[in-house]
């Protein structure tokens, strides 16, 4: 466990240049951006050069750019993410109403996705060379090339619209009903989940085909074991390594697609937030909701590099 300790402690040092260098990035972007946080603040009242400077100087945007980031920085130290200048409410309490719901909509399209992938990359793995491999082979070859945009365009049309089977858009609370919240959820969540579930459907198939042409493979079968048994409880576990180093990465796709997804279903959640300040010219939620996201992406891949250094086999006998 020293060796996992110290790896651990490694990457979470590394965490911090990462989290600096990400609030550069974001502070440095929005600096070239063309909204004009003093002409929304005004919201179209045609106010005077001299009330432009005004509102410029108590906000500090005429200070130099390193003693704005010095300030941006130290906001962020204290909880801090700016007041949108068009409802005068802290970015922060935006921030917190939103992503409850995009962290639904991920948590489900990743459930979604594992489901689908294991089952699909198992069986096509198991099967190999033979028609169910070659059928699932092709679908996720399918998946893989579709967007999420216009899957969930597809299904609006054929499973809201013509059948009527879920709501082509809104949300309800999972606090009203459970029921309710699943449907408006669901069509979300399948067209966020299917692109990742065709790439992790080819990435364990590859794995397991591999973990199955070992040597105690054959001699577990040859034993008199289940095949069941073998793959269940020895194949799964060794195989599953592999695809874990890159769920980190796709579960950040799974982040920056429910941006669009939201917008699609109309969620109020932090891609509608975004896109909201955007077209209004707020830039100081387009800041936080870019920030929250990108912090949200890094401690994801962290928890999974946790994962992956407690289920390595290697990492642990090396300890």
């Amino acid at each position: 466990m020293a060796l996992i300790a110290r790896m651990l402690l490694r990457r979470i040092l590394l965490l911090v240049p990462l989290l600096l260098g990400i609030i550069l990035f974001v502070f440095i972007v929005m600096r070239f951006s063309n909204n004009d946080p003093a002409i929304a603040y005004f919201q179209g009242a045609s106010p005077t050069e001299a009330q432009l400077q005004q509102f410029r100087q108590e906000n500090g945007l005429l200070d130099p750019l390193p003693l704005r980031y010095l300030h941006f920085v130290g906001d962020l130290l204290h909880g801090n993410l700016g007041t949108s200048v068009l409802t005068k409410a802290p970015v922060l309490e935006s921030v917190t109403t939103a992503m409850p719901l995009t962290f639904q909509l991920t948590f489900l399209g990743l459930l979604v996705a594992l489901v689908l992938a294991l089952l699909l990359g198992v069986t096509a793995a198991i099967f190999r060379e033979r028609w169910p491999d070659q059928l699932i082979r092709l679908v996720s070859l399918v998946g893989v090339a579709a967007p999420s945009f216009w899957l969930a365009l597809l299904m609006i049309q054929y499973l809201a619209v013509d059948r009527g089977w879920f709501p082509p858009s809104g949300y309800v609370n999972p606090a009203d009903s459970t029921t309710a919240w699943l449907r408006t959820m669901a069509l979300p969540a399948l067209a966020l989940s299917l692109p990742v579930a065709a790439q992790l459907t080819r990435i364990i198939r590859t794995s397991v085909v591999e973990e199955l042409d070992k040597d105690y493979v054959r001699t577990a079968i040859g034993s008199g074991l289940p095949p069941v048994v073998v793959v269940g409880r020895n194949v799964l576990r060794n195989a599953l390594i592999n695809p874990l180093t890159v769920l980190g990465l796709r579960i950040g796709y799974l982040l920056g697609g429910a941006v669009v997804i939201e917008q699609i279903f109309t969620l109020p959640g932090m891609g509608t937030l975004m896109i909201n300040a955007v077209r209004d010219g707020d830039p100081a939620v387009v800041q936080g909701v870019v920030l929250s996201i990108a912090v949200g992406f890094v401690v994801v891949n962290l928890v999974v590099d946790v994962l992956y250094l407690l289920v390595n086999p290697r990492l642990r006998s090396a300890s």
